[in-house]
């Protein structure tokens, strides 16, 4: 009886201590990745600021090619959404909303992966010569959640390869199409 009182002991130290690390962990998490395009900002653009492009190049499509994709709004800036559906775990359910829309320099969104939480992502499009620089940035709030705040330390680690690829695939698309 002892060393189950011990051991229940144990759990409960243990479970508060992670508790009480996870207020001192980041309340937000950021992953942001680059790549150089050779291409102008005008030719990028159109891929990043419409949902619908956003198929030829997603990371995430190709985990789970029966994701169900529906689109609203216009065909293209501010108001454009996806909402998508997939039984794939790494793909899920959720929707991404054009937001803020700056012709051939940005696009913002706005994410929502529904009991999952909310997130804002943004495309930046940075010339330098005849290439430009393509900035994919990603941004969660947790708030005092303490399960999201140590989920938000793998953020970079989860994320951070899907980005690389989805701005690799958008490389190949937009310079296969020069």
């Amino acid at each position: 009886m002892k060393l189950i009182k011990r051991v229940f002991l144990g759990l409960i130290v243990l479970v508060l201590a992670l508790v009480g690390i996870a207020y001192l962990l980041p309340s937000k998490a950021e992953v942001s990745r680059s790549i150089t395009i050779n291409a102008a900002p005008e030719v990028i653009f159109p891929y990043v600021n419409s949902m619908q492009q956003t198929e030829h190049w997603s990371p995430w499509l190709h985990r789970d090619p029966e994701t169900k994709l529906t689109y609203s709004g216009p065909e293209s800036g501010v108001g454009n959404i996806l909402n998508w559906s997939s039984d794939d775990p790494q793909v899920g359910t959720g929707s991404q909303e054009i937001v803020a829309s700056v012709e051939n320099q940005s696009v913002q969104t706005a994410l929502d992966f529904g009991p999952m939480g909310t997130a804002s992502a943004a495309f930046l499009l940075q010339p330098d010569g005849d290439q430009t620089q393509v900035t994919w940035g990603f941004e969660s709030e947790f708030g005092m959640n303490p399960m999201s705040r140590w989920m938000g330390v793998m953020m970079d680690r989860w994320l951070g390869p899907d980005y690389e690829r989805g701005l690799m695939n958008l490389k190949v698309l937009v310079e296969g199409q020069r």
